[in-house]
């Protein structure tokens, strides 16, 4: 299973880009499709954008959606707000290695 640093937003009930969100450690499945963040099970939305939250996953058993993608260097990870991210413990050094020009574990080719 790949595992990644990325900065996940929850969309559901949230007025566009206000909803909380981490830099996090996130699993994914071989396929990519489903995503395993904390202890939820996400799929992922067919198509861009879903239900007008701007969603590209969904928590399969409570039906909330969520925006994951990879973090940012300039730190601009939420796409309409400026609100910053909380940050995981467990990522931390990882991720302040990140915002100092070190790749991601797992994206050192690219």
């Amino acid at each position: 299973m790949a595992e990644r640093i990325m900065y996940v937003q929850l969309k559901t009930g949230y007025d566009v880009d206000r909803g909380p969100a981490w830099i996090t450690r996130v699993r994914f499945s071989k396929s990519w499709r489903t995503a395993y963040f904390r202890d939820r099970t996400l799929g992922r939305v067919a198509g861009y954008a879903h239900a007008n939250h701007d969603s590209n996953f969904f928590d399969v058993e409570t039906g909330d959606e969520y925006w994951i993608s990879g973090p940012k260097r300039n730190r601009t990870d939420g796409r309409y707000g400026n609100a910053q991210p909380s940050i995981d413990a467990d990522v931390l050094d990882e991720y302040q290695a990140f915002l100092a020009g070190a790749p991601l574990p797992g994206r050192e080719s690219g």
